[in-house]
């Protein structure tokens, strides 16, 4: 019944049965966490989370992949998964959205129908989504008719400049487990009428890979992208705002304006496969060519591009990465435009307008080592890299039964 842009690729059972990654304990079957991924950004934050379920007895997962995984424009960056040796259960593509909102929400449908075809043959026990995707939101609404526990990392945030922000929330009502990253977004989430004890301030899971796994080393990083981080360059993180995706071509103009001002290294990480995205890829591109000093990657990994941040002199751009991440590293963020308006700031972020004179200015401020050094003993405010051991907690005890799918609004937040 799928049209072929959005086959089932491949799946398989989550029942025991042959095939199947679940496995027994003293003969009981295991609680199986299905977690959702579909795409570079989502995986890098799950990996802790992935780690910490496999250590915990009586819990296994495996992972639905989809989205931007399994678009070769991408990167097929489900590779990176197969070698990392991670159980996939099922593979779920939809048609190239090539940036288009038209594509976006048909690529919605065909992932829903895919989905709950797989859900309804293997239903887990709790499915595990992250973020603010369309594609996450599109698996998500094919579990709710099945009564299958959810489970939201990240929800309770704000980002006005993106659709996304509609999806987060979304996600949040359809959600039954809620894993926030601070407490601010914790109570965001009680406001929207969400019971309390389905509400833990878990931190950020991306802070667990900072804080507990080794990273590639500069060495390592440089030769893997052909990089020159002597002097350390300035990372370029720049997405399509998707409620502005018109203006693709004039924003990303501005901030590459900004940047032909300074002669150091810069490096690209390559945007999303956004409504707009083809604008700004052509513009970097076009800017790289002429600029031996440029380089521009496609798609560092999740350790690599935390390497890179380590490495980087500042981050400019628009990614939630220096919003959430790069404080980690005391690393100086030059955020870009209105694309992370509303996300809770460390000191180390400097806001600007998508407009070349501003961003000149915030960018020299954020290369003076004065600024810098005044970062240090700062604390990131999105967690202490405990995430996944609270997340895994909750997962691993809560009752599955009627009371935790059977959500009730609550009211007494005000």
């Amino acid at each position: 019944m799928f049209v072929e842009a959005g086959a089932i690729i491949a799946f398989t059972k989550l029942n025991g049965d042959k095939g199947s990654d679940t496995r027994r304990i003293s003969g009981a079957t295991m609680r199986r966490i299905l977690i959702v991924t579909t795409g570079r950004s989502d995986y890098g934050l799950c990996r802790p989370v992935m780690d910490r379920i496999a250590e915990e007895p009586g819990l296994d997962y495996s992972l639905l992949v989809s989205g931007a995984h399994l678009s070769e424009r991408s990167g097929l960056t489900v590779r990176e998964i197969e070698a990392d040796g991670r159980p996939i259960a099922a593979r779920i593509r939809a048609r190239e959205t090539l940036g288009q909102p038209a594509a976006m929400a048909a690529a919605m449908g065909e992932i829903t129908l895919a989905s709950a075809e797989f859900l309804a043959k293997s239903p887990p026990d709790i499915l595990l989504v992250l973020g603010d995707r369309f594609e996450m939101f599109a698996v998500a609404a094919a579990a709710v008719p099945l009564n299958i526990p959810i489970a939201h990392i990240h929800g309770g945030e704000l980002s006005f400049g993106a659709i996304d922000d509609a999806f987060r929330h979304a996600l949040t009502k359809l959600a039954h487990l809620h894993f926030a990253a601070t407490e601010e977004y914790s109570q965001r989430i009680m406001r929207m009428g969400e019971e309390p004890w389905r509400v833990m301030v878990s931190g950020a899971p991306g802070i667990d890979t900072i804080v507990r796994t080794p990273l590639p080393t500069d060495v390592e990083l440089a030769a893997r992208f052909d990089l020159v981080l002597k002097p350390s360059p300035v990372l370029m993180t720049f997405h399509p705002v998707t409620r502005q995706f018109e203006d693709a071509r004039q924003q990303v103009g501005e901030l590459l304006a900004a940047l032909a001002n300074f002669d150091i290294p810069i490096v690209v990480s390559a945007p999303n496969a956004d409504a707009g995205s083809d604008t700004i890829r052509a513009a970097i591109s076009a800017f790289a060519a002429t600029r031996p000093l440029v380089r521009i990657v496609e798609n560092f990994g999740s350790l690599y591009y935390l390497a890179m941040l380590r490495e980087a002199a500042v981050m400019i751009g628009n990614s939630s990465s220096g919003i959430v991440e790069a404080p980690s590293f005391h690393l100086p963020t030059v955020n870009v435009g209105d694309r992370q308006e509303g996300r809770t700031r460390a000191p180390s972020v400097i806001d600007t307008p998508c407009e070349r004179g501003p961003i000149t200015e915030a960018l020299t401020r954020a290369l003076n080592p004065h600024f810098r050094e005044g970062l240090k003993g700062m604390v990131n405010p999105y967690g202490d890299g405990g995430a996944a051991e609270r997340i895994v907690r909750v997962l691993a005890s809560v009752p599955l039964d009627n009371q935790l799918v059977a959500k009730r609004f609550y009211d007494s937040i005000r």
